[in-house]
């Protein structure tokens, strides 16, 4: 049996919507901080802003990276990692290169992803590899972990919440089976009950991507889509 406090810890509470405001972003930096959350994933614009809101608590800051379709440039992606970094982010969840990925072009998402790895190891910063994987078969999310793995990422992570399917149990298996014993794996996208976060955490999952987390944590309806 799982506590909420236990829950709480494994949870990246994700603030990542277009529409969010500054006084979005310091509600839910309040609400992490009541629940215990582990981190709070934001937006790259808003991880000074977290940073400062979250500075007194316990409660990391994780920020998104080429958010939500991972096809900026590598160079790209490498400087957003490094103003990330300045800014105090604790963490870092970058998008793979879906298409780039889908084409075959392996040794471009290896480089892609390896590029954010070595900026984001040399400042102790976890970066953890968002696969889009509803639009993967499973054969493809081993590979995709196989070259997350081998590109040095810290976890693999489904979804964004914004494309297509999510978290599935049969992924995270897949997942966990590739490369648990190396990374650490993180489901995210419609955990938006109780009972399937507790499912994902006695599957083997590390951390949760949630975007409703107070419901979950309550045992209550989610309301929205993510």
């Amino acid at each position: 049996m799982y506590t909420k406090e236990q829950v709480a810890k494994t949870i990246d509470h994700a603030v990542l919507k277009p529409e969010y405001t500054e006084s979005d972003i310091t509600q839910h930096a309040e609400m992490c901080k009541n629940y215990g959350v582990y981190s709070m994933c934001v937006r790259p614009c808003d991880v000074k802003l977290a940073v400062g809101l979250l500075k007194d608590s316990d409660v990391k800051v994780s920020c998104v990276l080429s958010f939500p379709h991972g096809s900026d440039t590598t160079p790209t992606k490498a400087f957003q990692a490094a103003q990330a970094i300045e800014e105090g982010v604790d963490e870092i969840d970058m998008v793979m290169n879906i298409g780039k990925f889908l084409s075959g072009d392996y040794t471009y998402v290896l480089n892609d992803i390896k590029a954010v790895v070595d900026i984001a190891h040399q400042k102790g910063v976890l970066v953890k590899v968002i696969q889009e994987s509803g639009y993967l078969t499973l054969e493809q999310v081993v590979k995709a972990c196989e070259l997350s793995h081998e590109a040095g990422a810290d976890f693999v992570k489904t979804s964004t919440g914004f494309g297509a399917g999510s978290a599935t149990p049969e992924i995270i298996d897949v997942m966990i089976k590739t490369v648990g014993e190396k990374m650490k794996v993180k489901p995210s996208g419609g955990i938006r009950s109780w009972d399937t976060a507790v499912g994902y955490l006695e599957q083997g999952a590390d951390r949760l991507g949630v975007g409703s987390t107070r419901a979950v944590l309550e045992g209550k309806p989610a309301s929205g889509k993510y």
